[in-house]
């Protein structure tokens, strides 16, 4: 079939089909000619080879190859060449500028773990937990109270058996029947060790004595026993010792050499306390001399020949004194700071020691401001509620004023208890707290101000009114370093008087501290 017949059938196609589905004439169809009919439209259909031949190829290789080697294409690639590398080059420039003008980052220094917290000194345990529960299962079920106190460790005891100034009956390996046993106390080891929460013994020996470490003339077999008890009890998984009253130990500061060289062989994460009631400076400083990484407290703070608003003089020549050894912070080496100082700066004394470079040490009741006359210095009862003095089965014991007990402490905003709990928790977080620098800065009679600071991390500033009268602060910082200038302005992050809002941001020339107010405010680093 020809060309010219294959388009004859398609026109028949097209008159055969219903006429509204023929393609509308147009206008002008009657003039196309003969040929055309009303309603045609003449079609054209190219052949497959046509079709095939007005496919798009491309280049061929040569083709590309000549083109690419035209001069206006090389020099296009060797621009764009160029461009590449110096803008590589230009970044690579930048970063180095970045890292050589960037300040440098301190090293942090090795922190063993008494040196991220405060310690907790539970001496009796029977006064810390009355009544029935007064032994080591009881104490257990106070693990988790301790844990929302944030403190470190637990200094605890003695819980050894001690026969009154009876050194053959003495066992420094043996919990006292009247507390527990062995395996009592390695589960209570274990549930502290799960909460994070180290234990450090107490080993004083003859601690039921006036006479804590026996006679002179028996000395010798103190010394073995002691070493004995260090070996077993460090087995048996305590994370350190405390030794008091060392002021009455012959050859002390040899004694604490060897002990504590049995105690940092074992591993150099186990801590050794020596307590004495000594507040000479200079009796102090030779104890801390006997060996490396041993804690002291004792009485420097408690002078009783300076007055409370002498506390500036006494904690600069302390920090002075000890140099680059770390030092502890407490007012005795066993006592409440209530036997020290009155109630009304317990809040205050808690905010020092716990922003002062060191390892604060609290006794049990600390927190809560425990004072309670008539009872023991060392060993009152432990206000838990108001029914505490009875089940202590105390003489006279009666109700208590629920507001000084942990019960009616907790949660309520101001109190001491929730003051101790939020210090810890900043204590235990913050660089500047943990390892900073420490500068006084002048501010006026009976304050106490200083700046804590660790490289390019947050501020501190500790401003303490010790005086019973509101005090205009005039902070003089022309004594600090340049990478610890005073700002116009700092936040408050706390007050010890309720009345403050947390937050707000103070003028520091037109501080005014009402009277024993202490003030934790911070600012920020600035390059």
């Amino acid at each position: 079939m020809n060309q010219d017949t294959e388009v004859d059938m398609k026109e028949v196609e097209l008159n055969e089909m219903e006429p509204e589905k023929q393609p509308m004439n147009a206008a002008g169809a009657a003039g196309a000619g003969s040929a055309e009919k009303n309603g045609l439209v003449k079609l054209k259909v190219a052949d497959d080879d046509e079709a095939a031949s007005a496919k798009f190829t491309g280049l061929s290789k040569e083709e590309l190859l000549k083109v690419a080697g035209s001069p206006g294409w090389v020099r296009t690639r060797w621009v764009l060449l160029v461009l590449f590398w110096l803008g590589w080059l230009g970044m690579l420039a930048g970063a180095v500028v970045i890292i050589v003008q960037a300040p440098r980052c301190r090293q942090l220094p090795t922190q063993r773990w008494w040196h991220k917290g405060a310690l907790y000194r539970i001496g009796d345990i029977q006064a810390f937990q009355p009544g029935s529960a007064g032994n080591l299962a009881g104490l257990e079920e106070r693990l988790d109270y301790l844990s929302t106190l944030k403190v470190r460790g637990v200094v605890l005891g003695p819980v050894h058996h001690n026969q009154k100034d009876d050194l053959a009956q003495t066992d420094l390996k043996q919990i006292s029947p009247t507390l527990g046993s062995k395996d009592d106390f390695d589960k209570f080891l274990q549930s502290a060790r799960k909460k994070s929460i180290r234990v450090i013994l107490d080993l004083t020996p003859n601690y039921n004595s006036e006479n804590p470490w026996f006679l002179p003339s028996e000395v010798e077999t103190v010394a073995l026993k002691m070493k004995e008890a260090l070996e077993f009890w460090l087995q048996a998984g305590v994370d350190g010792f405390q030794i008091r009253n060392v002021e009455t130990l012959t050859n002390a500061t040899l004694f604490l050499a060897e002990w504590q060289n049995i105690t940092q062989s074992f591993n150099e994460d186990r801590l050794l306390i020596a307590g004495t009631d000594s507040s000479d400076l200079q009796e102090i400083l030779k104890l801390l001399d006997s060996t490396s990484d041993l804690l002291v407290t004792n009485s420097y703070l408690s002078r009783p020949d300076f007055a409370i608003k002498d506390i500036q003089f006494l904690v600069t020549q302390y920090l002075d004194a000890t140099g680059d050894r770390w030092c502890s912070w407490s007012l005795s080496q066993a006592g409440l700071l209530t036997s020290f100082v009155p109630t009304s700066l317990i809040r205050l004394y808690q905010l020092l020691f716990f922003t002062l470079p060191g390892t604060p040490v609290f006794s049990y009741g600390d927190e809560i401001g425990l004072a309670l006359p008539g009872e023991p210095v060392e060993a009152p009862v432990m206000l838990w509620d108001e029914f505490s003095l009875l089940n202590a089965s105390r003489p006279g014991s009666a109700l208590v004023n629920v507001s000084l007990t942990v019960k009616g402490q907790d949660g309520v905003l101001g109190s001491p208890l929730s003051l101790f709990r939020k210090l810890s928790d900043e204590r235990g977080k913050e660089r500047s707290l943990l390892h900073g620098d420490f500068h006084t800065v002048s501010s006026g009679p009976s304050l106490l101000s200083y700046i804590r600071y660790w490289d390019q991390n947050k501020r501190f500033l500790v401003v303490l009114n010790f005086g019973d009268r509101s005090a205009a602060v005039n902070l003089g910082a022309a004594s600090l370093p340049n990478n610890a200038s005073l700002p116009t302005t700092a936040k408050l992050l706390l007050s010890t008087q309720p009345e403050r809002e947390a937050g707000s941001s103070l003028e520091l020339q037109r501080l005014n501290l009402e009277p024993r107010e202490g003030l934790l405010l911070h600012f920020p680093y600035v390059a």
